[in-house]
């Protein structure tokens, strides 16, 4: 058996994953600002000096209007990431207009403009650039020579906050005046009586026509994932930057509130399989998170608070907390993320780090605000959501990364049995519209009261977008995603295949989705759904019948080898953003299962609220029996009509709206 397991482990390794955050910030912690830089030239490549720019950024409508230099070169810098527009005007000639340029995170993106002249009296022959060229010398000159005298003020240029020295024009007063150039005028009739002094000298600088573009690549083909955007990725949040961020600390504050109502209507308003909404027919705050990421000479750390619901279902599903003495379900409640690490400069990076992780098994990120749809499907709501342990980040290239788990068990705070499990992603990016990420785990004991029992799991997903076209009032992006998985538990007279009397403990399933974003990105509609087969019903959420958690487990819905669980479900999502940080959300789903597991009219909370006893039956008196097996309950209780059962549906419709917030 052990040379099986060994074999088996060796497999699952070959698909050791990757990242399971993506970090939009440069792990060298420097600017995420860039700049477009560009020329100006005529059909015969002569320069076009003196042309009103005007360059907006399409996610906020915010603007910049510069002039280009007299060689006419142009250079805006301080910009943020995103899709720009670029229009150019002056009298006398035609621009083309550019659009859709995808600037980057410490890019340096080049926009070149070649000309065409309306009015064939502008376009400047050699000799007439020539006597310009002498006559700017000339104005230099009497400028250098007056510059310290009472009746003529200096010319001094001008500089935008994060922009290029600007030409004036006074420079070529031949010239019509342009909207939106910066002029600067001479005070050449300044009147005798006005007490003058002598203007500052000029200040030391080197014009920009003069001096050398900044050094760089025009793409980021180091840092990890920097030569792209991929905020359209189901998993990942569509943040382009964040809204405070220093050499040590990155904050990020996270708050998501919703209202759910089943149309089952239980009268205990409680949600049974759900992991993002927990209770119908009212707002609740699933999450409310503080923390953020340190990072310091090579030093890394990361912590997240979890409040809200959040901080009490995720702990109810993991019954590692019980194994021996301290209390790790109250240590870890309000704890999402929090690790150390150290980054090595070799590859193209390489992160080692310790603590609590949230993982990406299932596409899906943990925290809402990421996601395409508000409720995953089974696929991802049932594998696992974080892990206690120790993770290596390797970079191999820009567009690949490999990342190795230790870990205590698979979703868990602990380790159940003598082994600890073994995992990891890949994580491949090849292409800015593709992605392509390889879960595996094995080795782990992860079932409490079975030693001899271990755990695999594979889960794979590619995402793909189709269509792209930010400026599009239309539709304007699309992108659908596939999931597969495939696990067993075998050992301890358990086994992965054979017939469901075998104690037969498999899970296979799948989701796919597909996502639509309108008026540049402005609105998506996404639809998808899922489908999974979990024979022993290891991986099927157990529903908190009197307040059952996955230590205590429930008779009236038990979790034996063998016994079948195929449920399906299926969503449409319509979430608009009309800010980077902000969303709002509706949502429909409907779920079914082959088996009674969703919360029904009369709800799944005994008559007097929850016994504190949830692994025996209940009386109809709300008293516990304290019987696990069903005869002795009925005869504990007085007979079989005396015995509580919870109303379990096979089917579950609802609707869902809310509005999440991340900084």
């Amino acid at each position: 058996m052990r040379s099986r397991t060994i074999r088996l482990f060796a497999g699952a390794l070959v698909t050791l994953s990757s990242v399971i955050v993506f970090s939009q910030r440069d792990l060298r912690a420097q600017s995420t600002s860039g700049s477009i830089v560009g020329t100006i030239r005529d059909a015969s490549g002569g320069a076009v000096p003196e042309v009103s720019l005007r360059i907006t950024n399409l996610h906020d409508n915010t603007a910049r209007t510069i002039v280009s230099g007299a060689t006419g070169e142009y250079q805006v810098s301080g910009l943020e990431p995103g899709s720009y527009e670029i229009v150019a005007a002056k009298a006398g000639f035609s621009f083309p207009q550019i659009s859709a340029l995808t600037l980057n995170a410490g890019q340096q993106l080049r926009a070149d403009f070649k000309v065409s002249a309306t009015d064939p009296g502008l376009t400047p022959t050699v000799e007439q650039k020539l006597e310009a060229m002498e006559k700017r010398i000339e104005q230099l000159e009497a400028e250098l020579a007056t510059k310290n005298t009472s009746d003529q003020a200096a010319i001094a240029p001008v500089r935008q906050p994060h922009g290029p020295l600007l030409a004036t024009n006074s420079q070529a007063p031949d010239l019509p005046a342009l909207p939106g150039t910066v002029a600067i005028a001479t005070n050449a009739t300044a009147s005798p009586d006005t007490p003058t002094t002598p203007p500052a000298p000029p200040p030391d600088v080197v014009p920009h026509a003069l001096s050398a573009p900044d050094a760089g690549p025009a793409v980021d083909n180091f840092t990890p994932f920097a030569y792209g955007d991929f905020t359209w990725l189901n998993g990942n949040s569509r943040d382009k930057d964040t809204v405070l961020d220093t050499k040590f600390f990155t904050p990020e504050v996270r708050f998501d509130t919703e209202y759910m109502q089943s149309f089952n209507q239980p009268v205990d308003h409680t949600i049974v399989g759900s992991t993002e909404s927990f209770r119908s027919g009212e707002v609740q705050i699933e999450q409310a998170s503080v923390g953020g990421d340190f990072h310091w000479d090579h030093v890394l750390g990361r912590i997240l608070f979890m409040q809200g619901l959040f901080s009490t279902t995720t702990p109810r599903n993991d019954g590692s907390d019980e194994v021996g003495q301290w209390d790790l379900k109250d240590a870890y409640r309000y704890v999402s993320e929090a690790w150390g690490g150290y980054h090595f400069d070799a590859l193209h990076g390489v992160n080692v780090e310790a603590g609590i992780f949230v993982s990406y098994i299932g596409l899906f990120s943990y925290y809402n605000f990421d996601n395409w749809t508000y409720q995953p499907s089974y696929v991802s709501s049932n594998t696992p959501w974080f892990f206690n342990g120790a993770r290596a980040q390797i970079f191999v290239t820009n567009k690949l990364k490999i990342e190795p788990w230790f870990i205590n068990g698979w979703q868990s705070y602990a380790k159940y049995n003598s082994h600890p499990g073994l995992g990891g992603q890949i994580l491949w990016l090849p292409q800015e519209w593709f992605k392509a990420v390889f879960n595996s785990y094995a080795f782990g004991q992860d079932n409490v009261g079975l030693p001899n029992t271990q755990r695999i799991h594979e889960d794979d997903s590619i995402e793909v977008r189709y269509f792209n076209n930010p400026n599009s009032l239309g539709l304007s992006k699309a992108a659908f995603s596939l999931t597969a998985d495939a696990g067993c538990q075998y050992g301890g007279g358990i086994s992965c295949i054979g017939a469901p009397s075998q104690n037969k403990s498999s899970f296979v399933g799948w989701m796919i989705y597909d996502r639509y974003w309108f008026h540049k990105d402005l609105f998506a509609l996404t639809l998808g759904g899922g489908d999974m087969s979990n024979y022993g019903r290891y991986l099927t959420l157990l529903p908190p019948i009197d307040g059952a958690t996955a230590q205590s487990g429930t008779p009236y819905f038990t979790e034996n080898p063998g016994q079948r669980a195929h449920m399906w479900d299926s969503t449409i999502n319509l979430q608009y953003m009309p800010k980077e940080y902000f969303t709002w959300w509706l949502e429909v789903g409907y779920r079914h299962s082959d088996v009674p597991y969703f919360a029904g009219r009369e709800g799944v909370t005994p008559p007097g609220g929850d016994n504190l006893y949830p692994q025996y039956y209940t009386c109809t008196s709300g008293v516990s029996s304290m019987q696990g097996s069903l005869p002795a309950a009925q005869a504990a209780c007085g007979g079989a009509s005396d015995v509580w059962f919870p109303d379990l549906r096979r089917s579950q419709a609802s609707a869902s709206a809310g509005l999440l917030v991340r900084f």
